[in-house]
């Protein structure tokens, strides 16, 4: 069972294939588990690299929840491909995993090949106070009942039932491996990296110097992510923006074969050094006439 000792917590990982490397950053309500539709895909020509995040067995669960931050979760990925000697990567994330490959793309963008944030966003709406409330109950009851009471309704979520109807099969095995992980790891995962990290909002002014290829990518049911995706698409100079329809939050589980169509598009554009930024010929404040003809 690998695991590589980073910044004092030991972090389980898994290697399929050989290429160039592309590691996959896993959703809170999910772990390295949650991407086998992609390893299986991508590993026939990439070296796939998944893990599980601190808090998320069989990594180390540490026991306060100060241990868990999205600076511990970055800093986690980079000792990762320190530890791997990896120089650059392509970074897929999902959800929590989408905020951990934007910011690390923010933090670290010589490390990166291109990034993949996908369902990102969750906590950046109006109503903060609202989705505060919600993590702090959530928590309480992960650490204080389990996980096994919780995913009864974590799992059954406004974003989570178009999984159900799309892959009932596929919903349950993500069902069963929630209901089994650890609800210290989670409660303590959802105190420290949910509720404190930054919104997609007010990364912007650092957004707007991003220049790492960038894929965004989000259902289209899954409503606290489509404003977040709009406002990523429209601040990153390099980013594009895909959205999928009739699907929820579990993108890459819900419609696999899409998902990673998109991914493998964007790799083969990067990789061939033709993905550029935006045209800043787009930009124009009219619909129809170009910046340099609008006198408005």
């Amino acid at each position: 069972m690998p695991k590589a000792l980073i910044n004092g917590v030991n972090l389980y990982y898994e290697e399929t294939g050989t290429g160039t490397p592309v590691v996959f950053v896993h959703e809170f309500a999910g772990d390295y588990r949650s991407w086998e539709p992609q390893v299986r895909y991508f590993s026939r020509r990439y070296r796939c690299i998944t893990y599980n995040a601190r808090g998320f067995p069989p990594s180390d669960v540490p026991e306060s929840h100060t241990d868990y931050s999205q600076e511990h979760a970055v800093g986690d990925l980079l000792g990762l491909l320190d530890h791997l000697g990896l120089d650059q990567a392509h970074i897929v994330g999902f959800s929590m995993g989408g905020f951990c490959s934007l910011i690390f793309g923010l933090k670290h963008p010589q490390r990166a090949l291109s990034l993949v944030v996908a369902g990102c966003g969750y906590g950046s709406d109006a109503d903060r106070s609202r989705y505060v409330r919600d993590v702090e109950e959530i928590a309480a009851k992960m650490i204080g009942e389990g996980m096994e009471v919780v995913a009864k309704f974590y799992a059954r979520g406004p974003t989570r039932v178009q999984f159900i109807d799309t892959d009932p099969r596929g919903w349950r095995e993500f069902y069963d491996q929630l209901s089994a992980s650890s609800g210290l790891g989670h409660g303590n995962t959802m105190l420290g990296v949910q509720k404190n990290r930054a919104t997609v909002p007010q990364l912007t002014g650092e957004m707007k110097k991003l220049t790492v290829p960038t894929l965004i990518m989000t259902g289209d049911e899954d409503e606290p992510c489509l404003e977040p995706g709009l406002l990523m698409k429209r601040t990153i100079p390099s980013a594009a923006l895909v959205v999928m329809p009739k699907c929820g939050h579990a993108i890459n589980l819900e419609a696999p074969d899409a998902f990673n169509g998109h991914l493998a598009e964007f790799f083969a554009q990067v990789d061939a050094g033709r993905w550029t930024l935006r045209n800043p010929q787009s930009l124009s404040k009219s619909s129809m006439l170009p910046p340099d003809q609008d006198h408005d």
